[in-house]
């Protein structure tokens, strides 16, 4: 009996063996220098190229934060943002570090906020974004215009970022949805080239950004038939007043973590990652919280030698990552591998580009081992690359 059994698993050795030599041959004869890791179901590896090179995953890092979102927050959790009001009207709106109050939440928001308070011309507006410290920095943001190097705030609108057309000094939003603002006007004047582009809020002064976000709530306020007749400006909510109106994220974490994933927001993820530290540890937030509790999420799975985050998005050049580590966290990820895009075959897959840095990283489906965690990394070549490895490993297994 033991002869047959023998002989019958030989067979599957030699029914698989050929299938094995033809993808790694393949992904050698495609990117020799080249990482690539493929592992079923059970952990067996399927594909080990220069798979123990440690290697910074550049946006692939946000599926590490998708997944610690997960544990630590969980898929349905709703970021908030409190409204108070004085015996002056005047209104106080305190930032919970939602990630998503775009301009279509702010549209939800605003009549729900005039249901609660009445439509009766506010004094004044003070935004409160004390739930993060006016020095936060995030790793690898740089001081630049660019969309991707927003700073993160406990109150933005828009991920921190204006989209608009500028002609000489006339400026327009480039948005149906989002009004111009009086601020946003002097920000693109300023900074902006002509024609039709999206910048971060000014850095020097965190504030502009805050002041900003006030100035887009009252166009919204003011579009939902209330008025503000005094100033906006930078303060605190005072000691013992109580929230008139808690506004709810419309999107719950996972559908944010898929517009995360998809998109590749910087903005998003850190806002998320900081989150993640406040929850487990309290507010206000702080890089160092969020760093600490993802140590700890990371050891408890035995981790803590494979992934390095400096911070949540994968913008910094310090994060480092094992293929193996990265794996097992692909591993956990799966039940949430619908968050991802997903290739004409039906793979699921995030990509991380730095200069001298490719990466892509998720789930392959082959027809003879079902679907396979893949990492794959790259310091030359064209980005499409990353595909054809991608596509032979959907190909040959």
């Amino acid at each position: 009996m033991w002869s047959r059994l023998f002989a019958a698993g030989f067979a599957v050795l030699l029914l698989y063996a050929p299938a094995f030599a033809d993808v790694k041959d393949k992904v050698a004869a495609l990117a020799p220098s080249g990482l690539v890791l493929v592992l079923d179901a059970e952990g067996n590896e399927l594909v080990a190229q220069n798979a123990d090179k440690p290697f910074v995953p550049a946006s692939v890092a946000k599926l590490v934060t998708a997944w610690l979102a997960m544990e630590v927050l969980g898929g349905d959790y709703r970021f908030e943002t409190r409204f108070y009001l004085d015996d002056d009207r005047v209104l106080y709106v305190r930032g919970g570090g939602d990630p998503f109050l775009v301009s279509e939440e702010l549209a939800l928001l605003a009549p729900k906020l005039l249901a609660e308070t009445g439509t009766e011309p506010f004094a004044g507006i003070v935004i409160d974004a004390s739930y993060y410290p006016a020095d936060l920095r995030i790793p690898g943001i740089e001081d630049t215009d660019e969309a991707y190097d927003a700073l993160n705030a406990a109150l933005a609108v828009n991920f921190n970022t204006i989209n608009a057309v500028r002609n000489g000094k006339t400026v327009r939003s480039a948005e149906e949805q989002t009004p111009i603002t009086p601020l946003a006007i002097s920000q693109f004047r300023a900074r902006a080239p002509n024609g039709r582009s999206r910048i971060s809020l000014a850095k020097e002064d965190p504030k502009v950004s805050v002041r900003y976000a006030g100035e887009l709530l009252a166009a919204f306020i003011e579009r939902a038939d209330g008025s503000i007749e005094g100033e906006i400006s930078v303060g605190s909510v005072p000691a013992g007043l109580e929230p008139v109106y808690m506004h709810r994220q419309s999107r719950d974490l996972s559908e944010i973590l898929r517009q995360m994933l998809i998109g590749s927001n910087n903005y998003i993820a850190n806002q998320v990652f900081l989150e993640i530290g406040a929850k487990r540890l309290g507010g206000p937030v702080s890089l160092e919280k969020s760093l600490q509790v993802a140590r700890e999420n990371l050891a408890k799975h035995g981790l803590e030698d494979a992934i390095n985050l400096e911070e949540g998005s994968g913008i910094s050049r310090n994060n480092s990552f094992t293929a193996r580590g990265l794996a097992k966290v692909l591993d956990r990820f799966a039940p949430h591998a619908e968050l991802l895009r997903s290739t004409k075959n039906g793979s699921r897959y995030k990509t991380g580009t730095f200069s001298g840095v490719r990466t892509l990283a998720g789930y392959a489906r082959t027809s003879s081992h079902g679907d396979v965690r893949f990492v794959i990394s790259l310091n030359s070549g064209p980005g499409k690359l990353r595909f054809r490895l991608l596509e032979a490993i959907e190909r040959e297994l």
